[in-house]
């Protein structure tokens, strides 16, 4: 289903939503303090419902939906040559576009193909679009066929990143990121001024196939649902759902984690119930080994009138204290692995971003004590056959043995 006005609309009347953001997102070459550079151009709706909007290092956000105003980042600084962000407030950023763009659709053939290399024969300076490619522009440069749309900066977005560039960034917030934000319609007409020729073709296709009937536009590609109340987020996204929309929300993020770490959780406890069998093989073959040694302080202690349930308890009594050691060797290794594991983290991830010391891991006593209990009982648990065969020996028997 088309994402147009008309189902930006139906969507905000939908119980439960708080507000809707469309998302349209451009590149195009961008003229200011002397530079022309190819930068993200992204629509911000005015006024801003969104939370990327909150926070300015210099400036304000767009004052009206048909201002001509822009609000940039961190990136559009340092891309332009500007050292500050008061500098950039209050000067004027310029986006280029080829008038010709729209007047090709109708061309063809050799016309088409002469006028999109306009520049690139002869002897002038390499050019595309009118924008030398060269170091210094030549005034002899065609420019003619450029269209300049200007917008006063307004404002400059704070990094999200402390200390450091959202270069690597894909994402702000929800939607994805842009150099220079300017309001949503005027951005809309820069992407129609803006589309190629791949564009152009996808949406006749799409005419053709009935996606888009004839008069009908293109819709956006994207857009944010703002929710008043979380618990009403399911609800909504199965409303969206019945409306043939493509909807996707944090809930069905947080279930593809859940099912990672679910796999994750049972790999590992695979492997320590792998771990603990092992460990009861090996209290068992102990406990055994104690049997033969002591077969014969085993007859005496039978024979002067110890019963089956007091050479149990001996033995469960033995297998408990090992349990008990092991549980608290366990867990002085654990406290002491969580203390090297926080330093280096620290030391190699929060400190050369300035972050304060942050502990990655936490053994509340709860944890501590249940894994020491829980070794004692698999230590009892194993010396179940142990002392059960002890206390079957025949005394006449055990004093025999040598």
């Amino acid at each position: 289903r088309v994402l147009d006005d008309a189902a930006l609309d139906e969507i905000a009347g939908l119980p439960g939503v708080a507000a809707v953001e469309p998302n349209i997102s451009l590149v195009a070459y961008v003229r200011a303090n002397n530079r022309v550079l190819t930068r993200s151009v992204g629509g911000a709706s005015v006024p801003a419902v969104s939370t990327r909007f909150k926070t300015f290092a210099a400036g304000r956000m767009i004052g009206s939906p048909d201002a001509d105003e822009a609000v940039v980042d961190d990136t559009f600084l340092r891309a332009f040559g500007f050292e500050k962000p008061e500098d950039a407030v209050g000067q004027t950023l310029e986006v280029l576009t080829d008038e010709r763009a729209e007047t090709k659709e109708g061309g063809g053939g050799e016309e088409g193909d002469e006028a999109s290399g306009a520049g690139q024969q002869g002897d002038g300076p390499l050019s595309f679009f009118g924008l030398p490619l060269e170091d210094e522009a030549d005034e002899a440069v065609d420019q003619s066929n450029l269209s300049a749309r200007a917008f006063k900066v307004v404002g400059v977005l704070k990094s999200e990143i402390e200390g450091g560039s959202q270069d690597s960034r894909r994402f702000r917030g929800f939607m994805p990121i842009a150099g220079i934000y300017v309001p949503l319609a005027q951005a809309r007409e820069l992407s129609r001024a803006q589309k190629g020729g791949v564009s152009r073709v996808a949406l006749e296709l799409a005419r053709a196939s009935g996606v888009l009937k004839e008069g009908e536009t293109e819709g956006y590609p994207m857009a944010v649902v703002r929710v008043s109340d979380p618990d009403v987020l399911t609800d909504v996204q199965k409303r969206l759902t019945e409306r043939n929309f493509s909807a996707f929300s944090i809930v069905d993020q947080l279930k593809e984690i859940r099912t990672i770490f679910l796999i994750l959780n049972s790999a590992l406890g695979l492997l320590g119930g792998i771990s603990l069998l092992v460990a009861s093989f090996g209290i068992a073959n102990t406990m055994i080994m104690s049997i033969l040694e002591r077969t014969r302080e085993i007859g005496i202690m039978k024979a002067i009138g110890a019963e089956d349930r007091e050479i149990k308890t001996i033995f469960f009594a033995e297998a408990a204290l090992i349990g008990l050691a092991g549980g608290v060797a366990g867990t002085l290794a654990a406290w002491a692995i969580a203390a090297v594991a926080d330093r280096l983290a620290y030391q190699f991830l929060l400190k050369p971003r300035d972050v304060a010391y942050v502990s990655f891991f936490a053994l509340p006593p709860w944890l501590w004590a249940g894994a020491i209990l829980f070794a004692v009982l698999v230590a009892i648990v194993a010396a179940l056959y142990p002392a059960a065969r002890a206390a079957r020996i025949d005394p006449v028997k055990a004093l025999r043995h040598d």
